[in-house]
């Protein structure tokens, strides 16, 4: 088992990136992008300086945080554009000797049932994304997100036997403030155990994010790992027993008041949010190893 985490929470710029996470005594970040642009959009020479520093530091990217066929791309939208990230991703994989990307199964289609979302197109695009990193020597893994798969673990387990071979990544915080859509309206929301012991079998890879629900904002109001409705102390001391050998990628995305006045700004309270978070989810998994012997 190894800890790594989405290092620009931490800080937009890649040296603060890096220095979080040797703060941390971690060897690897989840790369999702630098100073707000994605790793597959960043142009070419900006990659490159990126890659440098990163090999400087000796540190490693475990896994691309990419966007493929994420929340931000329709069905709808032509496969060749889908296809041309995925052959920038695994270029830029190369590079960086990543071997796992984490896609998606593309956004809802809006006013529509789930069972109308062209889910047939999906099954096919994401088995060709699936089969594209494949024959590059690499795994996608996919994230119950707020895409297809990520409507309910049934939704889930659907995609997994249309896409024979497909690995998942489980996020623990989404089913937090996700529509558990295999259900009768009113939705309610999904139960993040519930959603884990229905699909832990096919896993490759974890995110841990936590929060509570808030019903009167309709917001999530996300916190420290274990202090949510995420049921994240529970999983971990789950994997832990059941012989998971895999990462656990933080992914804090807690939101911080700022206020005028404070002796810390803005982005120095954010990397120290990261920190913390860190140290509390290396805490909350010493804590289920020592559970485990």
């Amino acid at each position: 088992m190894y800890l790594t985490g989405f290092a620009d929470e931490a800080a937009g710029i890649i040296e603060l990136q890096i220095e979080a996470t040797k703060e941390l005594g971690w060897g690897s970040i989840e790369m999702r992008g630098v100073e707000g642009t994605g790793m597959v959009d960043l142009p070419e020479e900006k990659f490159e300086l990126i890659a440098r520093k990163l090999e400087k530091a000796g540190v490693k990217v475990n896994c691309f945080g990419s966007a493929i066929a994420n929340w931000s791309k329709q069905i709808t939208d032509p496969w060749e554009r889908t296809e041309e990230e995925v052959k920038v991703a695994i270029r830029r994989m190369k590079r960086l000797g990543t071997k796992m990307v984490r896609i998606m199964s593309y956004a809802l289609l809006k006013d529509r049932e789930a069972e109308d979302q062209m889910k047939e197109e999906r099954f096919r695009r994401v088995r060709d994304i699936r089969r594209m990193f494949e024959d590059a020597g690499m795994l996608a893994v996919h994230e119950n997100c707020m895409n297809y798969g990520g409507m309910s673990w049934k939704h889930t387990l659907e995609l997994v036997e249309n896409v024979p071979g497909l690995k998942l990544v489980y996020d623990t915080g989404n089913p937090v403030f996700t529509d558990d859509r295999a259900k009768p309206k009113p939705y309610p929301k999904q139960s993040s155990w519930e959603f884990y012991s229905k699909v832990k079998e096919h896993l490759s890879y974890v995110h841990i994010k936590d929060g509570i629900w808030n019903a009167e904002t309709q917001k999530c109001d996300y916190t420290f790992p274990g202090e949510g409705q995420g049921a994240v102390e529970r999983i971990v001391k789950d994997l832990v027993a059941n012989g998971y050998d895999g990462g656990f990628s933080i992914e804090p995305h807690m939101a911080v008041v700022y206020h005028e006045g404070m002796k810390t700004t803005k982005e120095e309270l954010k990397y120290q949010l990261y920190v913390e978070y860190g140290r509390r989810m290396e805490k909350l998994l010493k804590k289920a190893k020592a559970g485990s012997e």
